[in-house]
């Protein structure tokens, strides 16, 4: 195992959501194709993928957590961004913090403030 590659969140609406996970991770797509849309975040792929047939139920069963350096800032301008407040930030232990939000699709991200962690090489 080498680790997290790749998130992929499936949307109905390729264009509209190219456009808020740009806002919202201030990042264009490196792959941006009518099948897949593809964003590198620190090194790691945050991928779209259209949806076929009907929405299905977006649950929050597995969670990625994407890294950030001051989470309540960052769960505040997802929400301005459009996102939904799903889980407010709150420490987990030591000085860990997680917090979720969801897309306007229903999709849910994580964001987790940890200065213990470090990603290896």
């Amino acid at each position: 195992m080498l680790g997290l590659r790749t998130t992929i969140y499936k949307v109905p609406d390729l264009p509209r959501a190219k456009a808020w996970y740009e806002k919202a991770f201030k990042v264009g797509p490196y792959f941006d194709e009518p099948f897949y849309v593809g964003f590198n975040i620190g090194g790691y792929e945050l991928g779209l993928l259209p949806e076929e047939g009907e929405s299905g139920n977006r649950g929050d069963h597995v969670i990625a957590y994407w890294g950030v350096t001051d989470i309540q800032k960052e769960y505040n301008r997802l929400v301005q961004a459009g996102a939904t407040g799903h889980e407010a930030p709150h420490n987990v232990g030591g000085e860990i913090e997680v917090a979720t939000v969801k897309d306007p699709w229903g999709n849910c991200i994580g964001l987790i403030y940890n200065p213990d962690f470090k990603v290896e090489e």
